[in-house]
């Protein structure tokens, strides 16, 4: 009886001992420091890059009106006492170009993802995949003189009525840009169907539902906020694509509509980068338009984002 009276305290001791470990671990505690240091890095660079925008916007509006840079039609910074400030035929000339490329890269992509996903043998599959992995890391100087040297070569003999005034046109660079995203669009989107539950498909199945049925009506929209995910990632890397508009699209800032392909536009990301080579005087009003245009670009992403962020929400399906 005294024994299974110790036994019983014993016990009872043992359940009141703490959980955590009885003598502080340091190699865990450095761990949590070193991951707090990273995210606070991150918020600091961001912050940093926001400040560094803010500030010589702040004194370009002091000399532009902040109306007539957002509304006006004309984009002449260069200009000396006719210079005009107005940002509209860049903003339209990167919208265009984002059309263009989304109507290349999301079909391709997407349809390359449900092969991938649902159509391929694996054998297939671990050969495609790496190679449109390796496609992503190709030097976007490399895709625009692809673009000039032999997709504008191409386009002028399929479309030879077509009027190709310019060795430029925004047409050419849109479809480059969107050769250049169909890598993320597929895997991403590929990655998003994969981890749809099998049982989902194999209830379809179980139906009578063919292969594509199947692909379309139960795994597309169950990776719905996969695919705007990667909708939303290669809509952002054609906002921000510099070197192929740069060397494709060419630099007269006009505004056209996205079928009007022959013609050259020039973009918020080619401005800068053919503008920001240290030849301009610091402080002058063009030299701060440049920050301007990023400050621009940057809300227009962040809005962007916002948007995907609320949809991927609203879509998103958990399976337990």
């Amino acid at each position: 009886m005294s024994t299974n009276t110790a036994e019983a305290s014993s016990a009872g001791a043992d359940s009141r001992r703490p959980l955590g470990a009885s003598s502080p671990r340091y190699g865990e505690k450095a761990i949590k420091a070193l991951l707090a240091l990273c995210a606070g890095l991150s918020v600091a660079v961001t912050t940093a890059i926001v400040i560094s925008l803010v500030v010589p916007s702040v004194r370009f509006f002091r000399e532009v009106p902040i109306a007539d840079f957002l509304f006006g039609t004309h984009w002449f910074p260069d200009f000396g006492a006719q210079a005009s400030f107005g940002v509209v035929p860049i903003v339209v000339g990167t919208l265009t170009v984002v059309v263009i490329a989304l109507l290349v890269a999301v079909p391709v992509g997407l349809l390359s993802a449900i092969y991938l996903s649902e159509y391929a043998r694996p054998g297939v599959r671990r050969i495609i995949k790496p190679m449109l992995e390796v496609l992503e890391g190709i030097p976007t100087v490399a895709i625009g003189l692809f673009a000039l040297m032999f997709l504008r070569p191409l386009a002028e003999d399929l479309f030879p009525f077509l009027e190709w005034r310019t060795p430029f046109a925004v047409g050419i660079a849109g479809l480059a840009v969107g050769l250049m995203i169909v890598p993320l669009v597929a895997s991403v989107s590929e990655d998003a169907m994969r981890a749809v539950p099998r049982g989902l498909r194999e209830g379809a199945y179980a139906l009578g539902s063919t292969r594509l049925r199947v692909s379309t009506r139960v795994v597309f929209p169950a990776a719905i906020s996969g695919i705007v995910a990667a909708g939303v990632l290669a809509t952002s890397r054609a906002i921000g694509e510099t070197m192929v508009v740069l060397i494709a699209a060419g630099a007269t800032p006009q505004i056209i509509a996205p079928w009007e392909g022959t013609e050259s536009i020039q973009t918020m990301t080619a401005y800068i980068g053919a503008t920001a080579t240290g030849d301009i005087a610091t402080g002058t009003t063009t030299y701060n338009a440049i920050f301007a245009v990023g400050l621009l670009l940057f809300i227009m992403t962040l809005i962007m984002n916002m948007i995907a962020i609320r949809l991927v929400r609203r879509f998103r399906e958990v399976y337990e």
